[in-house]
């Protein structure tokens, strides 16, 4: 089977804005400095996870966050990662996704999903029983619009009788689709209907869900068409020497991983058993790379090979991380990571 996957690995970012012991307003604004960052040093695009009612996510709407950081950058791309359809009503949706596209100048990347805590849904009155239908429902919705024209829509749990679509996206014939997953049937799905992956996990698990992508993308694609991305998701620490990384990094996964914690111990839930309750289990799982810009970068490359991925998704916000140590990280990695590894 042929290799679908360019050589070359494109760099983008992934932040939770989960809690950093600070002021929010102080962290949105640290936020908007890192963003103008991403954009000069050249990362393709900024991604951002919904939450709610959480420490684990300060941006429970991801698109009001980006249309500032739209504002503030010229190339780099935006999107949620992913947009929780369960939690709108699809025209709502629709709606929202046009504006930041035209926003941006047509730079939106558009992951949509269910999410993967109930109880967030369940704040708003959605049950775990009606969330697959409903989420089905929406994703049909949304697609539908992004063609225009007059909507019309009979389901379960939606109805929509003759709407003008007065709006559209900037992007034809829609922006760029991602989903997050770590089932292979996921990702066939994603391959099949032209989106965007991104996995987290440890590189060995993660190639089996880019080999079900690979498989579905190859029957399905044109040899012309562009090869879309296969996302592996890194928490990444760099300082000049491995003492001061790990120092960094250690205080950081413990504050990040409070957050996590947040709700799952406030409703008796528990936890996912992937979740690394340690920072040496975070390093042992390989969500955690910290170190040198030199073992860095051996690292990142050896799990990229591993994983089959061409796209690394950095999460080098998190915690209680300064916002130097994540504007070293991203100055590095844009220096001496990626010319190493591409």
């Amino acid at each position: 089977m042929r290799d679908v996957f360019p050589p070359k690995i494109t760099c983008g970012i992934f932040d939770h804005l989960d809690a950093d012991s600070r002021d929010i307003a102080r962290q949105y604004a640290d936020r908007l400095i890192l963003a103008e960052a991403y954009d000069r040093l050249g990362f393709y695009a900024y991604h951002v996870a919904e939450h709610h009612c959480t420490p684990h996510g300060r941006c429970p709407s991801p698109n009001l966050f980006l249309s500032s950081v739209a504002q503030r950058t010229r190339q780099l791309r935006v999107g949620p990662l992913v947009m929780l359809l369960n939690l709108y009503h699809p025209l709502r949706a629709f709606e929202e996704i046009c504006m930041l596209d035209q926003l941006s100048g047509g730079r939106l990347e558009l992951g949509i999903g269910r999410g993967s805590l109930p109880i967030e849904w369940g704040y708003f009155g959605i049950s775990a029983d009606a969330a697959p239908g409903r989420y089905e429902e929406a994703s049909e919705i949304l697609i539908k619009a992004m063609k225009g024209g007059t909507l019309c829509y009979q389901g379960d749990h939606f109805e929509l009788n003759d709407v003008p679509l007065t709006l559209g996206p900037h992007q034809r014939p829609w922006p760029p689709i991602w989903i997050t997953t770590n089932r292979p049937e996921s990702a066939g799905w994603a391959a099949a209907n032209g989106a965007n992956l991104a996995c987290v996990g440890p590189s060995s698990s993660v190639r089996k869900i880019t080999d079900t992508f690979r498989a579905h993308l190859d029957r399905n694609r044109d040899a012309d068409d562009h090869a879309p991305f296969v996302g592996l998701l890194r928490m990444i620490v760099i300082a000049r020497s491995e003492k001061d990384a790990h120092s960094l990094a250690t205080s950081a996964y413990e504050r990040w991983l409070k957050s996590f914690r947040f709700l799952y111990e406030l409703n008796a839930i528990p936890l996912p058993p992937n979740l690394p309750l340690t920072f040496d289990a975070a390093l042992a799982s390989e969500l955690c790379v910290v170190g040198t810009p030199a073992s860095v970068r051996k690292a990142l490359l050896c799990q990229l090979e591993e994983a089959g991925a061409n796209y690394l998704l950095c999460q080098l916000a998190f915690g209680n991380l300064p916002l130097d140590a994540s504007l070293f990280a991203a100055t590095t990695i844009q220096s001496e990571i990626i010319p190493g590894i591409g």
